[in-house]
């Protein structure tokens, strides 16, 4: 999407007449590209052949986006995501859970579900926050000025990002191995209490199952909360990683940086 319009028109153009059978093209773009473009723009490529867009919103919240150096604003965000909707292009949002840190996390769920609200995009993809070293993220929580939450908390953020999406029509999908909860997924608002169903019932768990479901996720055991059951290897891993690691937590931190 940073090409010219005319020069991105040309391309699609070339697509669909050498590939003439083709049913989708789709593209990643960032929110300030696509808000430095007109709806002319938009309808013209969409009219050419990008039947969707990716934009990885990650937060809504300009405190958030500038921890991170997003380079973009909400407003843009918000700017970006209403041109390609009114393009009748379709649009995957993505929401990262867990992006604020505890420092930032109500103002991170707030004012994501604001942006989703306003633009109301094809797709809401969740993809769960996961600090990589070598990233300035990673840094900032090794020198403690930005704390990580829990899988729990990530978790809390999602069901309370789902809970403020009044009027929004879009599915949600959970479809990333980052994702401690594969199952949350369903179209707005119908399926809003289906979505909500497995993360009480994992919130409502035992401690201790909780912390082996989330063990057992890690390693391929289990892939929704219905899953879960008490597995002798699983307790018996979750009670290395408090050996080795001192928690749970600590220890699944050390194996999702191996997702990345």
């Amino acid at each position: 999407m940073v090409l010219r319009t005319e020069q991105l028109v040309e391309v699609l153009n070339h697509a669909r007449a050498a590939f003439p059978t083709i049913r989708r093209i789709t593209s990643y773009a960032r929110a300030k590209t696509v808000s430095r473009k007109s709806l002319d723009e938009l309808t013209a490529l969409r009219a050419a052949g990008l039947n969707r867009l990716h934009i990885g919103m990650e937060s809504g919240s300009d405190a958030v986006l500038s921890l991170v150096q997003k380079g973009v604003t909400q407003a843009e965000q918000i700017r970006a995501g209403q041109l390609v909707m009114a393009a009748g292009i379709e649009l995957s949002e993505y929401f990262m859970p867990g992006l604020g840190g505890r420092e930032l996390s109500e103002e991170h769920v707030v004012e994501s579900a604001t942006v989703l609200a306003a633009i109301n995009p094809t797709f809401i993809r969740i993809r769960s926050t996961v600090p990589v070293p070598g990233t300035p993220l990673y840094q900032r929580m090794i020198e403690g000025h930005w704390t990580p939450l829990t899988e729990e908390e990530k978790v809390r953020e999602i069901q309370a990002c789902l809970e403020r999406l009044d009027g929004v029509t879009s599915t949600v999908q959970s479809d990333h191995i980052m994702n401690l909860l594969e199952d949350v997924a369903g179209r707005l608002p119908e399926d809003r209490q289906t979505m909500l169903e497995p993360i009480e019932r994992f919130l409502n768990m035992a401690p201790s199952d909780r912390e082996c479901f989330i063990v057992g996720r890690r390693i391929g055991r289990y892939r929704c909360v219905a899953d879960y059951v008490r597995l002798n290897e699983v307790e018996m891993l979750r009670g290395e990683l408090v050996k080795r690691f001192g928690s749970v937590e600590q220890g699944i931190q050390a194996i999702l940086v191996n997702f990345v």
